[in-house]
């Protein structure tokens, strides 16, 4: 079968309209996170090479090498929400005739819930570093493509914020407490970092532009 990432725009996007439930907003979101990646990498690619910014090309190599790895790790999260999904299916379609049957199956559930979680919270994590390179790219990277280095970052705050949602759907089922308050205490971080970064990177391109 052929990977979600290996299909054309047009055939990802009509599975995402169809009435399957994979692909969904998980995968969508870890599109928005590649989308935001490759788009400081187009910066940084037209900024290297360029005279006028030779001061700033070591340090744009650095960004291009760290954006295309947080691309590829986006790109396998795009599967992998897909797995998740399933695993949580399986489980909840397991056996519950006898006590037996129900423990198993509740197990089952509460483990798939939790590795279910870990994707989305990985492409939260991932996300709020693409915010952060994309505000170097804006402040670093040629003048010509600072636009692109802003809807880096509005595509990166997409990704994080719908990674946010899939995390917080997965916890709500989860039994154990714990696990689900650290987790969430770890993306409310991520998230309080990020909305502050997000304005500040969106109004220091927008000022350029006007």
């Amino acid at each position: 079968m052929t990977e979600i990432k290996d299909k054309s725009i047009q055939l990802f996007l009509e599975e995402l309209a169809s009435h399957e439930a994979t692909p969904g907003g998980g995968s969508a979101a870890a599109v928005m996170g590649a989308t935001a990646a490759a788009l400081t990498s187009m910066v940084c690619n037209l900024t290297i090479g360029k005279p006028k910014y030779s001061a700033v090309e070591s340090d744009m190599k650095v960004l291009l090498a760290k954006s295309e790895v947080l691309r590829e790790k986006f790109t396998a999260m795009i599967k992998a929400d897909v797995e998740g999904f399933n695993q949580v299916m399986l489980a909840y379609g397991l056996p519950k005739e006898s006590r037996e049957d129900k423990e198993r199956r509740t197990a089952a559930i509460q483990a798939a819930l939790k590795e279910a979680t870990e994707v989305p919270l990985a492409c939260a994590i991932a996300s709020a570093e693409v915010i952060s390179l994309s505000q170097e790219a804006a402040e670093k990277g040629n003048t010509n493509v600072i636009t692109d280095a802003g809807v880096s970052v509005v595509s990166a705050h997409a990704a994080l914020k719908s990674s946010a949602l899939n995390v917080y759907i997965n916890v709500g089922s989860i039994r154990d407490k714990r696990y689900g308050a650290e987790k969430l205490a770890e993306l409310e971080k991520i998230l309080v970092k990020a909305e502050v970064s997000v304005d500040s990177i969106y109004e220091s391109v927008k000022h350029q532009l006007l």
